[in-house]
């Protein structure tokens, strides 16, 4: 089932509270009905980096999700922060199927 649409105030607000769920939630739904990809990415970016395996999570899935929608992503940006992520238990496999998802969604950037 696809997310409801939230807003980029919930994710920031979700952030700014340091809420790992409602962080997990808002950057899934603005993956899902964000029209601004790179927004989406800029902001999965830096949570890949979070404490929280959950939200590590949402940001490595997010990242899978805009190539699918946006059918772009900044490959240059993207790719080594997912690959980084591969050695990770507890996100490795959201990162390894983001990047199947880029791979299959997405043109290589030269």
């Amino acid at each position: 089932m696809e997310p409801q649409p939230t807003g980029r105030q919930r994710l920031r607000a979700a952030v700014a509270a340091g809420d790992a769920d409602g962080i997990s939630a808002a950057l899934i739904s603005a993956a899902f009905h964000e029209e601004d990809g790179e927004w989406v990415q800029d902001w999965a970016l830096e949570l890949l980096a979070h404490p929280s395996p959950d939200v590590r999570r949402a940001a490595a899935l997010s990242l899978g999700h805009v190539a699918r929608i946006h059918r772009r992503i900044d490959h240059h940006l993207v790719l080594p922060r997912l690959q980084a992520l591969l050695d990770d238990p507890e996100v490795g496999g959201t990162a390894e199927n983001a990047l199947d998802d880029i791979r299959m969604f997405t043109a290589q950037e030269t």
